[in-house]
């Protein structure tokens, strides 16, 4: 109930949030300061079961390596553009819908549930059909598990913005994702320790097990406690999608930070080929636990790190992360060329990959909680939705360009990543700060 008291999540939300400015619940109402450490850990709880399923059928490692055990290894290419693009290209039409109600929760919760639909297709994919047919029965399901990922994107940011305090947000990303990595590690162990080669049932049951994660989720979101926020347009979608693109045009700081993130796509594009080369020079199937042990240790280790750097500077997380990226991919692409594919042996390129895990966590944490601090109101909504659209048009174009790069040669594709990242770093130490007031 709204107002309610909770000591025991009230003290754990104290000694997690460390918290002692009376003043910290400035940018948010004061009846939403007083559900804060319940809604919390509600958007805590959901967020790790999203992420936990994330991992799980990741396309980076399991879908890409799923891809090749149907014999589809032609459309690994395509899953990151994909899965990223398709939540990002119709948001602003989305967000022109969601922006025209007060309570945005059940955006998210709806998406939750359509993420879990999509991922049992996927299953039956896997399971009733081989080849290149069940290959793009797992990239028609990814397409709908995208389009229903925007939703949660879009309102994701906006619920966050309106329950939980700035200089709160980064910490509550990161242990999100610190705490579902540790349980990936976990179930890791569990479900690929001295199996072998995975089957097809395998790959199924990681997918259905995936859908149940994105079921419970949605529920502990519908139970968070949002109170009804400003609302605007009452136009038609479209045409208020369109015009919000003139964010891009009319405020600098906005269009810097679309540019900056656009440069940094290089540590999304660039792990499903870390894989691949690893495939290609180790094809057991014991190495897909090893990558997928690898993302989720990353997760682990390194997310609440950069969570409680991001609440003192988001800006500096994003060079940091885009540093490291950049390094990784050049070293191993350079490496590869120079030395050939099979350099460092089986664990080089998972090594690499777990690098670059840590790196990706930092980008992706850093500029979420830059998004969420420079905006308020509809016009974090307009950021997102703007921002997403624009990134994932870009992502196709650049997916069908590293695509075909990579029929030439996979290393090619990891250094011009490489080079891309580079140049990312040197935009994000342009980016002004906006953490601090």
């Amino acid at each position: 109930m709204p107002g309610q008291s909770n000591a025991p999540v009230d003290q754990l939300y104290a000694l997690i949030a460390n918290e002692e400015d009376a003043r910290v619940c400035k940018d948010i109402p004061e009846e939403a300061c007083r559900e804060v450490p319940r809604n919390f850990f509600l958007i805590l709880a959901a967020n790790v079961l999203t992420k936990l399923g994330d991992l799980l059928i990741s396309p980076k490692t399991v879908l890409a390596w799923m891809m090749s055990a149907v014999g589809a290894p032609a459309l690994v290419a395509w899953l990151v553009p994909i899965r990223e693009s398709g939540s990002m290209v119709p948001q602003m039409v989305i967000a022109a819908w969601v922006r025209r109600k007060a309570v945005r929760k059940w955006f998210w919760t709806l998406g939750s549930f359509g993420q879990s639909v999509s991922v049992v297709g996927m299953a039956a994919s896997v399971w009733f059909l081989e080849g290149y047919a069940a290959g793009m029965g797992i990239i028609a399901g990814l397409v709908v598990f995208s389009l229903a990922r925007g939703f949660c994107s879009v309102a994701m940011k906006d619920v966050q913005g309106k329950c939980i305090p700035k200089t709160r947000r980064g910490r509550l990303s990161g242990l999100a994702t610190t705490i579902g990595g540790s349980l990936t590690v976990a179930m890791t162990a569990l479900l690929f320790w001295d199996r072998g080669d995975p089957t097809l049932g395998f790959y199924s049951l990681l997918l259905l097990l995936a859908a149940v994660l994105w079921v419970i989720a949605g529920f502990l979101f519908a139970s968070v406690e949002e109170f009804p926020g400003e609302t605007g347009g009452g136009n038609n979608a479209m045409t208020e999608a369109i015009q919000s693109l003139s964010l891009l045009r009319d405020d600098a700081p906005f269009r810097h930070f679309v540019v900056t993130r656009a440069l940094l796509l290089c540590s999304a594009l660039a792990s499903p080929y870390f894989v691949v080369l690893a495939q290609k020079q180790s094809d057991v199937g014991w190495m897909l636990g090893v990558f997928l042990l690898a993302s989720s240790l990353a997760s682990s280790v390194s997310a609440s790190f950069w969570g409680w750097a991001a609440d003192t500077s988001s800006r500096r997380v994003i060079i940091r992360g885009a540093a490291m990226a950049s390094a990784v991919c050049l070293l191993v692409g350079f490496s590869a060329l120079i030395f050939g594919p099979g350099v460092g042996g089986a664990w080089f390129y998972p090594a690499a990959f777990f690098v670059l895990s840590i790196a990706h966590a930092g980008v992706r944490l850093g500029r979420k909680t830059y998004l969420v601090d420079m905006a308020g109101g509809n016009k974090r909504t307009d950021y997102t939705a703007v921002s997403n659209t624009v990134i994932g048009v870009l992502l196709l174009v650049t997916g069908g360009l590293t695509a075909a790069l990579s029929l030439i040669s996979d290393i090619a594709v990891i250094i011009v990543l490489g080079l891309m990242g580079f140049t990312g770093m040197v935009s994000a130490l342009r980016l002004k700060e906006v953490t601090e007031d």
